[in-house]
């Protein structure tokens, strides 16, 4: 187990790796279809694009955070 002082570089490593393996999938069959070499430019897509990612999403997290607080009603304390 990993201590939790990790936890949002995980949070952020897990979620942007699952987004952006779904969307360059989508992606890449939108533009190529599903003939022959589908899964290496998917792959290919995927190497690339989830890094830059995983960077978004660990450095916009607090931000959105912040924002889902400010607009969601928040319980009453007591």
């Amino acid at each position: 187990m990993l201590p939790a002082r990790f936890a949002p570089v995980l949070f952020s490593l897990i979620l942007s790796g699952l987004m952006s393996c779904i969307v360059t999938c989508v992606a890449t069959w939108k533009a190529l279809g599903l003939g022959a070499g589908f899964a290496q430019d998917w792959m290919q897509a995927w190497m690339a694009s989830w890094p830059i990612a995983f960077a978004v999403a660990f450095t916009a997290a607090p931000l959105v955070r912040r924002l889902v607080a400010k607009l969601v009603k928040q319980p009453l304390q007591g």
